[in-house]
């Protein structure tokens, strides 16, 4: 079974507030974008495991995938009728790794999406999604695949259509950042009263590139690793409509109205050594 799994830019984020047990709770606008991660699953073997050549993916019990494979036999065998299938993932990395992309998370669920198939659709999407979310909070966003409004940790997804059709360069500055990290950063300038804000600006309306793009982490982020900043003024002097990085980083996306300019500017980006530089669209 091969699977494509796409990345994903959040479009807006704002940090609402932490909770108890450790989780921010965010309000966000996802989408995704065609830029893909390769699976292949092989179905039949002796046990669950990951391979990937790429370095700073693990081959081991802690990779996403795996414990998504993991996690769906235990519920099959647990919860149904029908028998495991051992699985072998061979994984082929093309979204940057610790860049706010969501590759991850990603190949996760198309692990889940692609077993539950296998095995006749066993689970419902209600159920799906809290598999989905026992792996990450990330992770619900791709079983659903559709642009959303996202609040709490990342399980309250709402559909999304009012994006407007673009393209999107997206550039990896040659460094990945750990989310716990950025996050616990975060936590440092956080005042102790919870932020008010529990709306969307454009809620009622099309998403504007030009009013409506922000990222709460990214002012943390971008004080600490300046190449942040570089790569958003050398997308914006490419044309790009608004410039934002991405999640909790590394990667930086810029949105152009058309797909003639987001390649002018994946050509000029492109000479800059360190930088891996993709030009797609919005998955809207």
């Amino acid at each position: 079974m091969e699977l494509l799994t796409p990345a994903k830019i959040n479009l807006f984020l704002r940090v609402v507030g932490r909770r108890p047990d450790g989780y921010h709770e965010l309000c966000s606008l996802m989408c995704g974008v065609g830029l893909y991660d390769r699976l292949v699953l092989e179905l039949g073997g002796d046990s669950n495991t990951v391979r990937c050549s790429h370095p700073d993916v693990p081959n081991d019990a802690t990779n996403l995938a795996l414990k998504a494979a993991n996690c769906f036999n235990q519920a099959l065998a647990r919860d149904t009728d029908r028998t495991p299938v051992s699985v072998a993932i061979q994984l082929d990395k093309t979204i940057p790794v610790g860049a706010g992309l969501g590759g991850g998370s990603s190949d996760a669920a198309a692990v889940l999406k692609g077993l539950n198939a296998f095995h006749g659709h066993p689970f419902d999407a209600g159920r799906m999604h809290a598999l989905a979310l026992s792996l990450g909070a990330d992770v619900p966003f791709f079983i659903h695949g559709r642009p959303s409004l996202v609040t709490g940790i990342g399980e309250q997804l709402s559909p999304y259509t009012g994006l407007p059709a673009m393209d999107v360069v997206l550039v990896y500055p040659g460094f990945g950042l750990s989310t716990a990290r950025v996050f616990k950063n975060l936590n440092l300038a956080l005042t102790k009263s919870k932020k008010k804000l529990r709306y969307f600006p454009f809620n009622n309306g099309s998403f504007s590139p030009t009013h409506h793009l922000h990222n709460d982490l990214e002012s943390g982020v971008g004080d600490r690793f300046p190449a942040i900043a570089d790569v958003k003024h050398a997308l914006i002097q490419q044309g790009a409509i608004g410039a934002l990085m991405t999640g909790s980083g590394s990667a930086v996306f810029g949105l152009f109205a058309d797909t003639a300019g987001a390649s002018r500017a994946k050509a000029v980006l492109g000479q800059q050594r360190e930088w891996q530089v993709f030009a797609t669209r919005l998955l809207a």
